[in-house]
């Protein structure tokens, strides 16, 4: 009875691990989520569209965002609708361009579960004054819901040594024209 529990586990294990293995076709599970961050990042592109930015997100309370700034760090579906309303929304904010370099993608063992990071160059015009992220560090996770991969929580950084040089460039500049630097704060 012993050797025919062992026997019969045994070949459950390999029937489901064949399974596993069979149903996870990562090449195809790897476009579709790249152009899940791609749709997450570029959703302004030819229009602004509020159905390609929020159906790229998780709609609900866990959604997670940090911004290389403290005061934008965003908690929720409502706070990333208050957040993208009041700032990409307005006619104010016209995204020019986005370019994703050195993306990774790594899925979790189960396949449901994904994790990325790029640098981002993003780049447009606010109230016709230039903006850009130039190498900005991009981490993020998604998760297969209901067949659909969404950003559940997503990271935007800027290298602190590369600011730090940025900055003391402009106080270097600053200082031989005689006049006050902004400090990074423009």
């Amino acid at each position: 009875m012993q050797k025919s529990l062992v026997a019969w586990l045994l070949t459950a294990v390999m029937i489901s691990g064949a399974a596993c293995a069979g149903g996870f076709d990562a090449e195809k599970e790897r476009a579709e989520v790249v152009r899940v961050i791609n749709t997450s990042i570029k959703w302004c592109f030819p229009d602004k569209s509020r159905e390609r930015l929020y159906g790229s997100v998780i709609n609900d309370s866990t959604f997670f965002m940090f911004q290389p700034d403290s005061r934008s760090t965003v908690k929720g579906i409502d706070g990333y609708r208050e957040f993208a309303e009041r700032v990409f929304m307005p006619d104010a904010c016209q995204p020019k361009g986005s370019t994703i370099k050195e993306l990774r993608v790594v899925f979790s063992r189960s396949g449901d579960v994904a994790w990325f990071s790029c640098l981002l160059d993003d780049w447009g015009e606010w109230n016709g004054n230039p903006w850009f992220w130039k190498d900005t560090r991009w981490t993020g996770v998604l998760e297969k819901i209901d067949g659909k991969w969404l950003v559940m929580q997503q990271h935007f950084s800027s290298a602190e040594d590369a600011v730090r040089a940025e900055v003391i460039e402009e106080l270097k500049a600053a200082a031989e024209k005689d006049e006050p630097a902004s400090g990074g704060q423009e």
